[in-house]
């Protein structure tokens, strides 16, 4: 009571020592013109170190596997900023048509493919007749990290999937340059030896997979040692609301088909069935574990069926944040580019071009967010994936080559969709008996081990079928 009693006699002290109210609105009137009172006063802006929010400038960016999902979202984002990020390389595998017309637009100055195809590419090329033209064609392995460390660039999007772009990723690193990571196989398989390397060589490598980009944009402010916990939220993929007796009831031609198609998300077909069998979320477990030096048993995996919460840290005293938006890689990849600055832009839903706005109505699915922890018998990749990670070195590895094994034969048909797990386990099984597990491997036991993986993931599948 006398706290308050206090401030409104000083309050009537300064209201009488200010005289008539013609002077008292004068002031104001000037007060408010000079300063940020107009507008509302940012009082954490005035205490805490500013940083600037200005946009890079012609930012020159190479592009690891451009005509696929995530290079074709990254040159819609330049094409929507530009002056802001300048492609300089681009490299891609076998689609000469789609990378002709990304050379047509963007002209970049030295362009990767497969061997298989460079002499459609050159011809290709010629064909453009863009006078004064002649870009630097590369190919295989050697074109890629020819592309990656291409000395004008400052950030490469690694694109790839698959341990393909691990090596690129490293030379790119040796080269100086900062990583904008879409591909998980880089930290899962190479993170012994790709870690190091970041402070050795004084990169940065910024997440573009949406949960990594959530929580690394949660993280601005958190002073080091701040959090106590990850969470991975996780759309649960195409089968989330069927039961583990509903899916093996259901003809396995279905499952197969159905496990390519994803309810929120616009994914390439690997890392949609990585969905439906959420062994995505156990990848990006493994990958958290690195990127952010987290302890597994701080690590969670949530279930959010409306793919709106990207993902959240829980802080040590308590307070979770989330980073939350349409489910669209465009702002991830646009935040890798442009960090820290957060650049204007206009990303409505990918699906069906609403603006966020509309989101807040709370009209029909909208408005709604859910939680829940998943079903590890149901999704049994998960625990797999854990148990990869805390057994480390190259075990991570091994369950990520598989688990690629694995997508390509449910593809092809030689497996079915609730087959993969039982394959992994016995390719994870088979390596603890034949003594295949290093733990402080080099790069090539990394490479030797997914070349392993996938030999075994062949014979076990094999076996299995036979049996």
């Amino acid at each position: 009571g006398l706290c308050w009693a206090a401030l409104a006699g000083a309050a009537a002290a300064a209201k009488a020592a200010a005289g008539s109210g013609s002077r008292r609105g004068a002031t104001t009137a000037r007060r408010a013109a000079g300063s940020s009172w107009a507008k509302g006063r940012n009082l954490v802006g005035t205490n805490t170190r500013e940083t600037s929010n200005e946009p890079p400038k012609d930012k020159k960016i190479t592009i690891l596997g451009s005509t696929g999902s995530i290079g074709t979202q990254t040159l819609d984002i330049c094409r929507q900023h530009p002056g802001l990020f300048q492609p300089v390389g681009l490299a891609a595998g076998k689609n000469v048509k789609l990378l002709l017309e990304q050379v047509k637009e963007w002209k970049p100055a030295i362009i990767a493919c497969d061997e298989s195809v460079v002499d459609e590419l050159k011809a290709g090329v010629a064909a453009l007749g863009i006078s004064g033209y002649e870009p630097e064609i590369v190919t295989g392995m050697d074109g890629q990290s020819a592309v990656a460390t291409y000395k004008e660039a400052k950030t490469v999007v690694t694109g790839i999937v698959g341990c393909a772009g691990l090596i690129p990723t490293i030379e790119a690193i040796k080269a100086g340059k900062d990583i904008a990571l879409a591909n998980k196989e880089t930290l899962i398989a190479g993170g012994p030896v790709i870690a190091p390397m970041f402070e050795e060589y004084g990169v940065s490598m910024l997440p573009v997979d949406s949960e990594h980009s959530a929580i690394f944009q949660c993280l601005q402010g958190v002073p080091k040692g701040g959090v106590k916990k990850i969470i991975l939220t996780g759309s649960g993929g195409t089968f989330r609301d069927m039961s583990i007796e509903e899916m093996k009831a259901t003809d396995p031609e279905v499952l197969r088909q159905r496990s390519t198609t994803h309810p929120n998300w616009d994914m390439g077909a690997k890392i949609t069935v990585d969905s439906s069998t959420m062994m995505n979320k156990g990848l990006e477990v493994i990958e958290a574990h690195w990127l952010y030096g987290v302890d597994y048993d701080d690590i969670e995996v949530v279930i959010h069926p409306q793919s709106i919460v990207h993902s959240a840290i829980e802080c040590q005293d308590t307070a979770v944040l989330m980073q939350t938006g349409w489910p669209d890689m465009r702002l991830p990849i646009l935040y890798a580019l442009s960090h820290p600055a957060r650049v204007p832009a206009d990303l409505p839903n990918p699906r069906d071009g609403r603006q966020f706005d509309d989101w807040w109505k709370g009209e029909g699915k909208d408005g709604e967010l859910t939680f829940r922890k998943p079903d590890l018998e149901k999704y049994p990749a998960i625990r797999l994936a854990y148990k990869a990670g805390r057994r480390g070195g190259t075990m991570p590895a091994i369950l990520s080559a598989a688990n690629e094994r694995a997508v390509e034969l449910l593809l092809s048909k030689d497996i079915d969709f609730l087959d993969i797990p039982g394959v992994l386990e016995a390719v994870m099984d088979k390596a603890e008996k034949e003594d295949k597990v290093i733990l402080s491997p080099s790069l090539d036991d990394i490479v030797e081990a997914d070349r392993w993986a996938r030999d075994a993931a062949d014979v076990v599948s094999k076996e299995s079928l036979a049996a």
